[in-house]
């Protein structure tokens, strides 16, 4: 059975990471495919649960990202496209360029609108209030605007298409453009 590859699509909310995803993985060239949505394994958490942006919750969170970085490992040994939706900063890669140096296929792909637009798609769909929502996605567009290294990862969603972005992303996959091993 071939290994299949890991394509990890970040960035801010409302610049597209799941609607794109979700394609992406549906249109996969692969067999086989699954769209990790990471949001998901936060609501695992039980009991002792802390809010991902809040202080204190550090710990909590590299735990997390190394049991959505395992269950997509898995995955990719069984032959399947994994694509990895969810927040993955720069911050949160070291577990992944290790993956990549045990010779996994990890592309790295980083979504950025505008910041009005992103604000625009990302304010009134959360759960939060207005206040904490609007406050979280202008901290979380600032840490995706400056990425150093990983700019050359980013691809502008502000005014393309779905249809455009979907062919950009899968063109860079195709091309292994976003390579994690490539930036080591």
């Amino acid at each position: 059975m071939d290994q299949g590859r890991i394509v990890i699509i970040t960035g801010a909310p409302g610049t597209g990471k799941t609607t794109l995803a979700s394609m992406i993985a549906k249109e996969s060239d692969l067999l086989k495919s699954v769209h990790l949505h990471t949001d998901d394994f936060y609501h695992y958490l039980c009991k002792g649960a802390i809010p991902p942006y809040l202080p204190g919750s550090e710990e909590q969170n590299l735990i997390v990202i190394e049991a959505f970085l395992e269950t997509a490992k898995r995955f990719a040994r069984g032959g399947y496209d994994v694509i990895v939706d969810g927040i993955v900063g720069p911050w949160f890669l070291t577990p992944w360029v290790k993956a990549a140096q045990e010779s996994y296929e990890v592309h790295y792909i980083i979504l950025r609108a505008s910041k009005s637009e992103t604000m625009k798609r990302a304010i009134e769909r959360t759960k939060l209030d207005r206040e904490t929502n609007t406050e979280l996605v202008e901290i979380m567009w600032e840490q995706f605007n400056h990425l150093g290294q990983y700019e050359a990862n980013v691809i502008d969603t502000s005014c393309c298409s779905v249809e455009e972005a979907v062919f950009t992303i899968k063109d860079n996959i195709k091309s292994k453009s976003y390579l994690l091993w490539r930036q080591l």
